[in-house]
Parts: structure tokens; sequence; C-alpha cells
């Protein structure tokens, strides 16, 4: 845990450069608007350790796959967001000295990320002059990011500054399998509108296109000198004289336009070059304003409150912001990475975690329009699904661990071949998309085809064990991924049965013309009954603190483990995956993320309060958190068990993540999607949320540390204000129709 930023409920504020932390500070102070997005490296030269990072959504590139070996059926390439063209690239000099804050001496530092606003401010004396550039990605218009300088002379002398703004594309990707660079320059130019600099991405040899990416730089303000372009790189040069008293102004606008847009590089270029010139005519404070005034939008929407804790108020709105900075239903082509736009691990691409994490939390802040974008994202991508079970030699539809297009791009064997859990995770968001929104249409349309190739998998992936009698499910990856190659995980066995008697049970709902492209027959109905009915699930009894205690099994010889609690290991171990060895974590009992616990968090009516609670108390002393999306997890079924320590320890853990950067990996990027987890430890841990039949229950709790919390949530057309502080709990219809809730198990009747 190291916490470097001040804790304030709307900012991100730091007074110290730190060369140790300067990487951790980037992630920190990332900004994005879901088109585009950066981390939060300098704009000048810094020529200590930094990761310049620029990502552009949808844009990516098929990397040649690095195993030891080769096995049928691995992905031929590992798909990754690439480092895109550093728009923001700058050399400033300051009476012939190079602005470098690595090497110079300076005063007055400050970085803050202002969450309400959506912008970056950096502010520093070097020189004899105070800077002060603010950073934005507009919310407003897609294309546009925007830095804006404002130079203060502190020493009573006039200075000039010499400003040479470039768009470079001789950029690199840190994770690039074989150190390769994925960009060619296409061309040039400069005229009256600005300079522009147009790049592809290299050709591939697996028919992935190849996406084309302009940046066009136009200025606010100096005094042009000259344009200077190189092989890889255009600059612009400005001369800028400050004054003696009082302040000067530049401004950068950058317009990023793609192939994903517009079809030809004449075109690309064109609309580049018309946005230019449509914004000349503004000025910088109405670029500033109406970015502003989106995002105040989005705040009044989805804004969860929380008196008494500043660190706790801080944490979930850092979260939502960085999550609404990546992703906020604009572009149904768009998916979620669990790094968003502020760095390169895990490629930038799709995973489980959006249907499992982020689609809940949409539900309840946004329109369902945004849901809906999500799963035909999954749907679109089916014919991949079919190709990947295919390449396992088996029927059906096998959603990736890792995608852009559909297709499996992740390169390690036990998460391609084995983690196969996360199919059922895109057969529960649908259910969870109808189950809260009440609109069957996706189901009984679209979604069927991928709710019953989903199930056809299931059925084709389980094996009949004669001397049990029973249907199994081996060689798998459960959510845990500190076990690889486990014979029946509670887990993929439960929500394995679960989807097929999904299937069987919605079969009457679904359109006639959705059955006859399936072709389900009755036989095949019948088999599906049957390994439901059949589904084997490991259980057992245990002695747990001396009592003997009845818990699910994680997989057939967990129990065989040394079942040591991680307390009782040295801390110094802590994580476990950055001291020991690979051999050692699989053979140890500790959980990486909450796997048996799993099925309870998706379905927590299904189980019995003390199946929750004696596997809660069993399995979570072995859980050592060291995946992003597990505290959430922790929590929400904390608070459903009335554990109020446990729920708000893991909910702090959620929340402040990064900010305290708790698993000492968040140099490498933000954890996007479990920051989710804040908002549903909040919404369905502390205040209970559920919808049964229908009807929405609260069942709130207010933890000891806080005062009050209160929050938006949107459901079937209406807009509901919970409120829980010392006085109790009240739900507020906001707008929408009157409608019947359950508030701490009785029946309200809200009206406006």
């Amino acid at each position: 845990m190291k916490r470097i930023f001040e804790v304030n409920p709307w900012t991100v504020t730091s007074h110290d450069l730190n060369s140790d932390d300067k990487r951790l500070q980037e992630s920190m102070t990332s900004l994005g608007n879901e088109y585009m997005g950066m981390r939060g490296m300098f704009e000048e030269r810094y020529s200590g350790d930094t990761h310049q990072g620029i990502y552009i959504g949808g844009v990516w590139f098929p990397d040649k796959t690095r195993v030891g070996w080769w096995k049928n059926g691995y992905p031929l390439y590992f798909g990754k967001a690439i480092n895109a063209l550093n728009f923001v690239k700058a050399d400033i000099y300051v009476d012939g000295q190079q602005v470098d804050l690595a090497q110079n001496q300076f005063d007055d530092f400050e970085i803050s990320l202002d969450m309400k606003k959506g912008i970056l401010v950096r502010q520093f004396t070097v020189f004899g002059v105070h800077f002060q550039i603010t950073r934005l990605v507009s919310v407003a218009t897609k294309e546009l990011a925007d830095i804006h300088y404002e130079f203060t002379s502190v020493d009573g002398q006039a200075h000039q500054i010499h400003f040479d703004a470039s768009v470079d594309a001789d950029v690199t990707n840190e994770d690039s399998n074989y150190d390769e660079k994925f960009w060619q320059v296409l061309g040039q130019g400069h005229d009256n509108t600005g300079s522009y600099i147009a790049t592809q991405t290299i050709k591939n040899p697996f028919g992935v296109p190849q996406f084309t990416v302009v940046a066009h730089q136009s200025f606010i303000g100096g005094e042009f000198a000259k344009n200077e372009q190189s092989d890889q790189e255009i600059t612009d040069s400005f001369v800028i004289n400050v004054p003696e008293k009082g302040s000067i102004t530049f401004e950068k606008r950058v317009f990023v336009t793609t192939s994903r847009d517009y079809h030809s590089l004449e075109e690309i270029i064109a609309a580049g070059r018309q946005l230019s010139q449509k914004y000349q005519g503004q000025d910088y404070q109405s670029i500033y304003d109406a970015h502003v005034s989106e995002w105040s939008k989005r705040w009044e929407k989805a804004d969860v409150e929380i008196r008494g804790d500043d660190a706790a108020q801080q944490g979930i709105r850092f979260n939502l912001f960085q999550l609404f900075s990546t992703y906020y239903g604009q572009d149904s082509r768009l998916n979620i990475g669990p790094k968003g736009f502020t760095g390169e691990k895990y490629g930038g691409a799709t995973y489980w975690d959006t249907e499992a994490f982020a689609i809940p939390v949409y539900l309840g802040v946004a329109d369902p329009s945004v849901t809906k974008a999500l799963l035909q994202y999954r749907f679109d991508q089916l014919a991949g699904a079919f190709h990947n079970a295919k390449e396992q030699g088996l029927k059906g539809a096998l959603y990736p661990m890792v995608t852009f297009d559909g297709i499996e791009s992740h390169n390690e064997w036990e998460i391609t071949f084995e983690e196969i859990h996360r199919n059922s995770t895109i057969a529960y968001a649908i259910y969870n998309y109808t189950n809260i929104t009440g609109d069957h249409s996706w189901l009984d349309g679209n979604g069927a085809q991928v709710l019953y190739n989903i199930a056809r998998f299931w059925a084709d992936r389980v094996h009949y064990s004669v001397r049990k009698q029973q249907y199994m499910i081996h060689g798998v990856t459960g959510p845990n991924e500190y076990e690889n190659n486990v014979n029946n995980n509670f887990y993929t066995n439960w929500m394995a049965k679960w989807v097929l008697q999904y299937a069987i049970d919605s079969y009457s709902e679904i359109d006639e013309d959705q059955r006859v492209k399936l072709a389900i027959t009755p036989a095949e109905l019948a088999n599906w009954q049957e390994i439901a009915n059949k589904m084997y699930l490991p259980e057992a009894d245990v002695d747990l603190n001396g009592k003997k205690t009845h818990i699910f099994v994680q997989h057939d010889t967990f129990l065989d483990k040394d079942l040591t609690p991680i307390a009782d290991m040295p801390q110094e171990i802590r994580p476990i995956n950055q001291h020991w060895s690979w051999d050692r974590i699989l053979r140890s009992p500790y959980i990486k993320q909450s796997d048996t616990l799993h099925a309870m968090f998706y379905f927590p009516d299904a189980f019995t309060e003390d199946e929750k609670r004696n596997n809660f108390n069993f399995y979570e002393p072995l859980t050592v958190h060291e995946s992003s999306l597990s505290p959430s997890v922790h929590s929400i079924l904390a608070a459903d068990l009335r554990m109020e320590d446990k729920a708000v320890e893991m909910y702090e853990r959620a929340a402040r993540l990064d900010l305290d950067n708790y698993n000492n990996d968040t140099s490498d990027g933000l954890h996007i999607t479990a920051m989710t987890g804040s908002w549903l430890a909040i919404v369905q841990g502390f205040s209970g949320m559920r919808v049964r039949d229908g009807k929405l229950y609260f069942k709130p709790f207010l933890p000891q540390k806080w005062t009050e919390y209160s929050f938006r949530l949107v459901f079937r057309g209406r807009v509901l204000e919970v409120v829980v502080n010392t006085q109790g709990a009240k739900v507020k219809l906001v707008s929408g129709d009157p409608l019947i809730i359950n508030l701490l198990g009785k029946d309200i009747h809200l009206d406006k």
C-alpha cells in the first residue's frame, strides 16, 4: 500500500515529483473520453523514467504469439491496444535552457486531476517562469485533445520561450512480444489549419485490417517560427515572449481522426482539417466550458456522496471518473479494457470483466441502451466464438478470454484452453439485463443465438462419470488463476448447470425465427436437462474453528492442500505473485480472487444464509485478493451477511485499490474494470439492492465510519435517489412513473 496523492473529495493532487513514483503518478492522472485517452506523462521533455502512452479506442494490432512450445489450439496472435502517436510532445526552452524536470531545479510543483471537471492541471516554476498547464480530452468533441499553457514571470524579468510542438510517430509498445514497432508513416503536411502526420499500422499475416490514424495540430498564440518534418515526426516551432509582469497563454489543439470513422486517407486527413477550421473561431473558454458541462451531466446521474470519510468519497469518485473516461456507451463497436487508456498490460482487450462487473454498474447509472450496446458487441462477435469452440474440437460458442474481434487472442494455455468459465458470464449478462430492466426483447431475439450456443458448448464440454453417475468438467482453471488444470471446479460446474437450466426455462419465450435458426431438437433439450440434473458439484464437511461445517469444495483436490490461512504466513511474502515461483503458487491454497464465492455474488438468492456464511468463512481467510476484481465481491457478500467490518475493509480496498496502490502494480496502469466494484459494494452491498420478480428491494445499513451515503439509481424508466444516514434510510422517486419498492422488508409506494 502506497499513497502518493492527497485525500480530497473531488481532486487527486500531489505536490511532490519523486522519480521513483513517476509511472505511478502517470497512471493516476490519466484522461480519456472513450474515443481516446492518455497517461498523465509530461508534455515537455522528461529524461527520467517515464511511460509515454496514448491509445485510441478500437485501434489494435495482432502481435505474434510468444510461447515456449506450440500446441494445437493456441491463438495465432496476442491482440493489443497499441501506443499511438505522441501528439502532446513538446520541447520547451526558457532563454535557451531546456525544461526537463528530471534535470532542472524547480519550485511550486503541483499536479492535480480535477474529477468534477475532467481536467489535469500541472504547475511548476523553473528558470524564473511559472508554468500552468491544463490538459483535457474533450467529452464534448471526441476527436479533440487540448493543452493550454499559461506562462508568468516570477522574477520581474522578461523571458523568451522557444516552443517546439510535435506529433511523433516513432513510438513503441513496452509489451511488444518481439520488440517490433507497429506504425508506419503515410504522409505529412502543413497549411493554414496547422500541420498533420498520417500513420497506419504495419501489415500483419493474420488478416486483421490495418488502422489509419491522423493527428492534426493547430495553435492559438505565440509567434510562428517554422515547420519541420522528418521521417517520423512533424514539429511546429513558436516564440513566446513572457512579459515582466502579467501572464501570456499558448494553446495546442489536436484533432485525431481514424479509419474507424472514415474510408480513404484523404477523407481522414480532410476530417481533421475541417475540425481544426471549425474550432479556429472558438476561444479556449468555450471549448473548456463545453467539456466541463458534459462531465457535469454525467455526475448529475451517477455521483455517489459519502459523508464522514473523505478517503472513501475520493475513491468512489475516482473510480467512476476513470470508468466513464474509458466507456460511456457512445460507440457499440467498443468495449472496456481492464486498463482502459492508462497502460498496456492485458493488451487493452475485452475480458469477461465487462459482463461480470461493468454491466451491473451501467444498468444502474445509465440508459439501458448502453448495456444493450455491450450485449450487441458480443452478438456481433458470435462467429469468432464459433471459431474458438471449433479450435478446441467442441460444438457451440466459446467466447474468448481476451479479444478485439471475437477471436481468442490470449497467449497463455491455462487461460485460453482452461478458463472457460467466462462463457457462462456472457449468458449471465443476458439474464442480468433481462432481470433488471424487465426487457425480454434481447433474450427473445438476437440474445438467443448467444445463450443457446453457449449452452451447446457446455453440453459438449462435460463428460459422464460412470463411477459417480454424474456429469463432470475436467481440466479447467476457475476464477482463481492461482490453480490451473483442476477437475470439477465448483464455480465452473455450477454456472454450466445454471446456463443449461436457464436456456431450458427460457426456450418457450424466444422468437420463432430464432428457434428456426437454432434448430434445437427436443432430444437436445432433454439432454441438457439430464446434464443439469446430474451435474457434479463437490461438497464436503470441514473443521472450521473447531466446528464441523459444510462447504462447497473449490475443486476435487482442494482440501488436500496445506490450508494454512494467509494471515498465519509471513506478511513479507505479499503479494505472493511478486515473491513466489509460479510452481509454489499453484501448489498453495491461496486464492487470487473469489472462486466458489463468485456464484454467490452472481446469485445471492440461490444460496441459503448458512451456505454463504460457511463458504465465506472458509475461503476468505485463504484469499490474497491479488486480483483487482476480488475485494468488491467479498465486500458485497460480507455486507449481505452483515459482517460490517469485513464489508467496509473490502470496500476500502476496492475503492482505493489504485489510489493506494494496494497490489503494487498501478504503475502499469489503472484497474478500470475493477473500479466498478466500489459502486457495486455500496449499491449491492451496503444498500442491499436486489431485483426479485421485477420488484426493487433494499436492505441498507450505514458503516460506522460514515455519517451518510447517497446515490441515484436508474430503474425501468425511473430515477431513484437513495439516502442512508444515522436517521435511517429513504428512497425518493426523482423522475418517472410511480412504483412500489421494498425497503427493509416493507413495501413502499413511491410517487413524485
